[in-house]
């Protein structure tokens, strides 16, 4: 079950887990060679190795040159801590239909399985969720009650009423904060569209991003988008209403009218989106809810195989 859209086939798709297994070891089975090798949790120091505990870990090379035993110690059990955040905002309930799939469905889907997979190579994970304030922060743990406890979580954000129309999203700050609430370095994982209003919104998002950054934390953004509508602006010639799903702000016109301008300023926008993640050591994957989900899952392998 490559195709995220596929799960509309299930009468019980609200089961989070199993959908993200099926998902998963289907995609994991199609893979040539699967990356899913494990690796070491990360070294911290040495001490004398204590007569009559385990030789699992002494450090027989340094023996080599010491003639001394010494023991490796690890800073943590776990291989590796992802925390995602996801953007529960009004925009990401885009389209607003309640069919098919909107920005916010998709992202929930998509967590989903990355929750089975960090599980499945027995990391820790943690979620966190925003709007205008953090509605929901979990941090990283491996516990199969936690991993329970998020897809809980997750599955509220499934029905648009939890959601609610007209919730702004204040991504700059409360990525600020949770850059604090996280404190060991984590791999984050970041599930939004991104909206910004203007420069100086777009200036203090960057900050924040830099911020993760500065924190050390590996930084992947999902830049969730409808492609086809929401940068192409591929509507029929005829007169719409739009709607802003984070204002409640109504625009009458016909698409034609606006098209190209519309576009340019998208594409701009992008693309400075873009530049400055480059610029940052940040990973942006274009996260378009029309394509497979193999597409969109891709480059969080190829970001993982990094720490092999």
């Amino acid at each position: 079950m490559d195709n995220l859209h596929d799960i509309e086939h299930f009468p019980e798709y609200d089961n989070l887990e199993f959908i993200a297994s099926q998902v998963v070891e289907g995609f994991i089975t199609g893979l040539h060679k699967s990356p899913f090798h494990g690796f070491s949790v990360e070294f911290a120091e040495h001490r004398l190795y204590n007569k009559g505990e385990s030789t699992k870990h002494i450090d027989w090379k340094l023996y080599a040159r010491t003639e001394k035993l010494f023991v490796k110690r690890y800073e943590e059990e776990t291989n590796l801590r992802g925390q995602i955040f996801i953007d529960i905002s009004s925009s990401m309930l885009f389209p607003y239909d309640n069919k098919g799939f909107n920005k916010l469905r998709f992202s929930v889907y998509c967590a989903a399985a990355l929750i089975y997979l960090l599980r499945r190579q027995r990391d820790a994970v943690g979620l966190s969720a925003f709007d205008d304030e953090i509605r929901f922060h979990a941090n990283a743990r491996s516990s199969q009650v936690h991993i329970q406890v998020l897809y809980n979580e997750l599955r509220k954000f499934l029905d648009p009423k939890n959601i609610g129309l007209q919730k702004k999203t204040n991504t700059a700050e409360l990525l600020h904060n949770l850059s604090e609430m996280v404190h060991k370095r984590s791999l984050v994982i970041i599930f939004s569209d991104m909206f910004t209003t203007n420069d100086d919104e777009s200036e203090k998002l960057f900050s924040a991003l830099q911020h993760l950054k500065y924190n050390k934390h590996e930084v992947i953004i999902f830049h969730v988008t409808d492609k086809k509508m929401e940068q192409e602006f591929a509507f029929t010639n005829r007169p719409y209403k739009f709607v802003d799903l984070e204002s409640g702000q109504v625009l009458k016109l016909n698409p034609n009218e606006i098209r190209e301008t519309y576009t340019e300023r998208t594409q701009k926008l992008i693309s400075e989106l873009n530049t400055r993640c480059g610029q940052f050591g940040i990973d942006i994957v274009e996260a378009d809810i029309n394509k497979s989900f193999g597409e969109v899952l891709k480059p969080y392998l190829l970001k993982r195989s990094k720490y092999f």
